[in-house]
């Protein structure tokens, strides 16, 4: 499973240049950038993947060693 600060990162990253790129549009680079930057959090911690059983995640890891083997 991902680590949730890689997630929070990208949102960040994401927000920031959004924002220095509404900034330079718009002309005001510090309001925009703070703007982007609170969004890509907000995106961050939404992008979730949900949390699989035990069950399931036995049976994938079976699906990948499988695959390993094949190719």
């Amino acid at each position: 499973m991902q680590n949730k600060s890689k997630y929070s990162g990208i949102g960040i990253a994401l927000g920031a240049a959004m924002g220095a790129l509404f900034g330079v549009v718009a002309g005001h680079i510090g309001a925009w950038l703070a703007i982007g930057v609170a969004i890509g959090m907000l995106l961050g911690a939404s992008i979730r993947r949900k949390p699989s059983c035990p069950q399931c995640a036995a049976l994938h890891e079976s699906h990948a060693a499988l695959q390993r083997r094949s190719s």
